[in-house]
């Protein structure tokens, strides 16, 4: 004999299915600074923040767990200059502290190679390190191209590689870094090789 619920017990049985399956998609929300800074194949891994070709900086904000713009005087910021040369993000599982007080970040990190959305997350393998100083503080940059030569534009191997076949690409990342903020005076301290990128990561793995 078919038995039939009351119209308000449906309603309070879909109500009550419709919040286990907010509760469950809320909590799968994925904490990308907690993903592993290397992958299962023993490679770095990336996560994008902000895409290549565009005006407009994101960050990875880690206590909502999304991408939000990045904000100056209260307003999203938009450069005064030409859009990001490649993808920038940041390596996962990394807290870099800060000497001038500011709140301690990841590893930055510039991938080379075709537009990503924000949220990408790429094994990489690192050609350099830029370092520059801004406010007595010294920033450094990891550079690198996809692992997977699938998803390279240019197919740097080495520090060295990278210099002699793409002293180019060189010269443009480095005077888009000094110039980007023209209210931010940035000196170039100089560039390091991939051996000094992956010491610079291991030392600021959690």
């Amino acid at each position: 004999m078919p038995i039939f619920l009351p119209s308000f017990a449906i309603k309070i049985r879909q109500l009550s299915l419709f919040f286990l399956a907010l509760f469950f998609f809320a909590g799968c929300t994925t904490n990308y600074q907690e993903l592993p800074a290397i992958a299962d194949t023993k490679q770095w891994q990336a996560v994008i923040e902000t895409p290549s070709g565009s005006t407009l900086p994101q960050v990875y904000d880690r206590q909502e767990k999304k991408f939000v713009p990045q904000l100056e005087a209260g307003q999203p910021r938009k450069l005064e200059f030409l859009p990001y040369p490649g993808n920038e993000g940041f390596i996962p599982s990394t807290l870099v502290d800060s000497v001038t007080g500011r709140p301690a970040a990841p590893v930055p990190v510039i991938v080379l190679c075709n537009q990503k959305e924000p949220g990408t997350v790429l094994e990489i393998l690192p050609v350099g390190v830029l370092i520059l100083e801004s406010g007595g503080e010294l920033r450094h940059i990891v550079v690198s191209v996809p692992a997977k030569p699938s998803e390279q534009t240019i197919s740097p191997n080495s520090y060295s590689d990278f210099s002699a076949r793409y002293p180019a690409v060189k010269s443009i990342l480095q005077q888009w870094y000094l110039n980007v903020d023209a209210r931010k005076p940035t000196r170039l301290v100089g560039w390091k090789d991939e051996a000094y990128a992956d010491q610079l990561i291991q030392k600021w793995v959690q």
